[in-house]
């Protein structure tokens, strides 16, 4: 690959704490802190998770209406995702709370994990009907989804919402690998996913804890682009003796595409390849 390298930072999650690391940015202040020093280095797209004022992880608009407000404040061409996750809440009314965001307010994709999976700490429900209902709010309110695939059944489901009409080309895949009860950070797996992939796709590539940096330089070798961030792995070395910062993460990346002698693709680039609207 020697087109331009996305970079997506996923900084919160739904996992990491303050016990765990004092570097995971939890409220919004935070987040806009560590954000605005990632985009400086490099990321071009945002995947946001909200947090309440006790810590927990929050599917409550106004909360992610500030932080993508503030975003947009600071660096308005930067591509903004909220995130529709099942991990925490069940009902289709608070998953897609985000998507009737409007204005400044209005993420430009979301997040929707096309099957249910297990991680190690529970699982992550998402049956067909909820799949597809917020598919369809995703395309009534003009948000692009960021389609989360974990395993190859989800990859076929794409196609299954393409037959439907419910998702639109280009579409923008993140492939997340070395979780415990999915796809492993190979590349036999990796093979499998993407030429299963549909015609006009954009993927990038995760790697979930001590497969991070593994999966990155897959990607940054192989893909349109990587995710990274604390949400998929606190640590920055495999042997988890030293935590990260998001900045270091990004900086890591960076690094694996400089050796590579591949571009940072910059937001309005990105904006441009998946046909999304300009600032």
């Amino acid at each position: 690959m020697t087109e331009p390298l996305i970079i997506n930072l996923a900084p919160t999650g739904m996992i990491p704490t303050r016990e765990l690391t004092p570097h995971a940015p939890l409220h919004c202040d935070e987040i806009l802190a560590d954000v605005s020093q990632c985009v400086a280095a490099g990321a071009s797209m945002l995947h946001i998770h909200a947090r309440d004022e006790g810590g927990a992880p929050t599917s409550d608009a106004h909360v992610f209406a500030e932080i993508i407000t503030r975003i947009r404040e600071l660096h308005p061409s930067v591509v903004v995702t909220a995130t529709t996750s099942g991990r925490k809440v069940t009902s289709f009314e608070k998953r897609a709370e985000v998507l009737w965001l409007k204005g400044a307010a209005k993420p430009d994709m979301a997040s929707l994990t096309l099957g249910s999976l297990n991680f190690v700490s529970g699982a992550s429900v998402n049956d067909p009907t909820m799949i597809n209902r917020l598919a369809q709010e995703m395309k009534a309110q003009g948000i692009k989804p960021e389609l989360e695939v974990f395993d190859l059944g989800m990859v076929h489901y794409a196609h299954v919402l393409i037959d439907k009409g419910l998702i639109e080309p280009p579409y923008y895949f993140n492939i997340l690998l070395g979780n415990i009860g999915t796809a492993q950070a190979s590349l036999s797996h990796l093979t499998a996913l993407v030429t299963s992939l549909p015609p006009d796709s954009v993927w990038s590539l995760a790697g979930l804890g001590r497969f991070q940096a593994h999966a990155n330089a897959m990607g940054v070798v192989h893909g349109h682009g990587v995710r990274t961030g604390l949400e998929d792995n606190l640590h920055l070395d495999a042997g988890r003796t030293r935590l990260a910062t998001n900045l270091d993460l990004v900086q890591r990346v960076v690094r694996q595409a400089e050796a590579m002698e591949r571009p940072i693709a910059t937001p309005l680039e990105v904006r441009r390849r998946l046909g999304l609207a300009m600032p």
